[in-house]
């Protein structure tokens, strides 16, 4: 007993000590001094009083943090986001041993981009998830002394491997034998891929990886982040390959594909990428600084990616940054994605968070137009958080005079909606709205423009919410409209999934388009639901509503 206790007290010890972990430590703290002959204060142990008192100097500041985050009305309730602090690309996701693993872009000590670790979360449902200690933090003296940054996960040989960017070292493995994925061991020959030395000219770039098996042989793809090029780099996009058969030995190849700029501006980059098969085919998803998400479906043969159609999932005034994908027992493709904030860095260091991931989605790709196309649908475990369910069928609406849809209210709701308009404008629905309207956000199909779109110019009537992706044009960051291609055919109805979750709003169109905004309301009833449209006859043949019920974040 007496050692068993003495494994309790140094495991509890470095609980204490990490700054990620105090709002943890003071509940276990509390639950194992209430515990008869383990933690009493009368101790005389100088040790165990010292341990005592550090952890009721933590107890009031874990207690004020955590009612502060459960009282925030702009923290999302059932999308994931991290403890407290920053977050930002979604990392090393992997399907293992019965759970979902997403690990993080993480800072534990504030809400901004700035001591970067990795974060770790796990699911059985995709829903609710458990909060895990810090998987990986940069160590003084080695490769990664200056973060941990973005990378994957992988299987060999029955171990879970991640692959990251390790700061200023250049791409890193660790790997882990738990089968909770708890304790990783940093490979000893780190950097496996080095950064280029200063003043080495290599063609290819040391950035976020992608790690892929085929054929028996282990591929690397580096991205790369135009805030490190050179003025004599290539103009566009690109990315590099390696090969490898250890994960520790690799080879470098060429270019992996050669953008166009039909497709990306001349001054985009390829940051998080991510590569994989999908429906005959091979994707590409991948961020640029500038534009955020996107992706690329093509072939891949001779160690070569061809090209065959570009598409984003993300548009000025959009904040769909970085996303990442997992392979699960299904053999389903399931997506996460940084969302970024819309404020400053002041106002969310001072709320204590920011960063949100969407929420889960299952990927396909469609065949039936004349290029293949990226699909995307909420994942059907999300049903699970449906409360009183609402529905209204048969509304006419005319031109110009919204309708308040008095049996929906609430700020974390799913809203189905189908709508026809032969003769309307612009048409669609309203949330987050005043009683007066003065705040509101509308989402909504634009005919004329041939879009869809998600208008926050009214969404919050104090903070100046916009993109917030530093390599933008000025002039682009002072957009508040969201607007995507889209375009119904010839009696097809506007189907809508929206999926509302206080400052955060996703948006699924007819099954083959998808929009992402944060909004930012500051009136606490800015709780209306409503639907509109300008110019024009339309007709709301059915909305409902449900409820989401909160899935817990701390």
């Amino acid at each position: 007993m007496k050692d068993l206790l003495t494994k309790q007290r140094r495991g509890f010890l470095r609980l204490v000590s990490h700054p990620a972990l105090r709002l943890a430590t003071a509940i276990l703290a509390l639950t194992v001094a209430s515990a008869p002959g383990i933690c009493r204060a009368e101790d005389k142990s100088a040790g165990l009083q010292a341990e005592i008192d550090q952890v009721e100097r933590l107890i009031p500041a874990a207690s004020e943090l955590l009612v502060k985050l459960q009282n925030d009305p702009l923290r999302p309730k059932y999308h994931f986001t991290a403890p407290w602090g920053w977050i930002n690309d979604p990392n090393g996701l992997i399907f293992w041993k019965g759970r979902y693993h997403l690990f993080y872009q993480f800072n534990p000590n504030a809400a901004y981009w700035k001591s970067i670790q990795w974060g770790h979360a796990s699911s059985t449902d995709l829903c609710h998830w458990t909060h895990h200690p810090i998987a990986m933090a940069p160590e003084p003296g080695k490769p990664d002394w200056n973060g941990c940054y973005s990378g994957c996960a992988v299987v060999q040989n029955g171990v879970p491997t991640l692959v990251y960017l390790g700061v200023p070292g250049g791409i890193c493995t660790a790997t882990s034998t738990d089968d909770e994925l708890i304790h990783w061991t940093k490979h000893p020959q780190n950097p496996v891929i080095a950064w280029p030395r200063p003043g080495e000219k290599k063609e290819y770039k040391t950035f976020d990886p992608s790690v892929w098996q085929h054929g028996g042989s282990w591929y690397a793809l580096s991205g790369w982040g135009r805030c490190f090029a050179r003025p004599d780099e290539p103009e566009g996009d690109t990315a590099f390959l390696f090969k490898s058969s250890d994960l520790v030995h690799w080879e470098y190849l060429h270019p992996f594909y050669q953008s166009e700029r039909r497709w990306t501006d001349a001054d985009e980059d390829c940051a998080v990428p991510n590569f994989f098969p999908l429906g005959g085919k091979h994707v590409l998803l991948f961020a640029s600084h500038k534009r955020g998400a996107q992706y690329y479906v093509g072939s891949y043969h001779d160690d070569r990616f061809e090209i065959e159609q570009h598409g984003r999932l993300n548009w000025t005034a959009g904040q769909v940054i970085a996303p990442n994908t997992m392979l699960d027992d299904q053999g389903r493709r399931l997506l996460f994605a940084w969302v970024n904030e819309g404020r400053d860095e002041a106002t969310h260091r001072a709320a204590g968070w920011a960063g949100v991931m969407t929420i889960p989605r299952v990927l396909t790709l469609a065949t039936d137009g004349k290029e293949p196309r990226l699909r995307m649908a909420p994942v059907p475990e999300l049903e699970s958080l449906r409360l009183n369910h609402r529905r209204e069928a048969g509304i006419v609406l005319d031109a110009d005079s919204p309708k308040d849809i008095a049996s929906i209210r609430g700020d974390c709701l799913e809203i189905q909606c189908e709508m026809t308009a032969a003769t309307a404008g612009q048409f669609g629905l309203i949330v987050r709205a005043s009683p007066d309207g003065a705040e509101q956000t509308r989402i909504f199909y634009d005919p004329a423009a041939k879009q869809f779109k998600i208008d926050g110019s009214k969404s919050g009537l104090v903070l100046d919410a916009r993109p917030r992706v530093p390599f933008l044009p000025e002039e682009e960051k002072k957009i508040h409209v969201q607007a995507a291609p889209f375009e119904l055919s010839a009696g097809e109805p506007l189907r809508l999934r929206v999926f509302l979750d206080r400052s955060i709003v996703e948006v699924f169109v007819n099954g083959r388009q998808s929009l992402t905004q944060r909004i930012y309301p500051t009136r606490p009833d800015s709780l209306h639901v409503g639907v509109f449209c300008d110019g024009g006859r339309a007709k709301v043949n059915f909305i409902e509503a449900w409820d989401m019920a909160a899935t817990g974040s701390f």
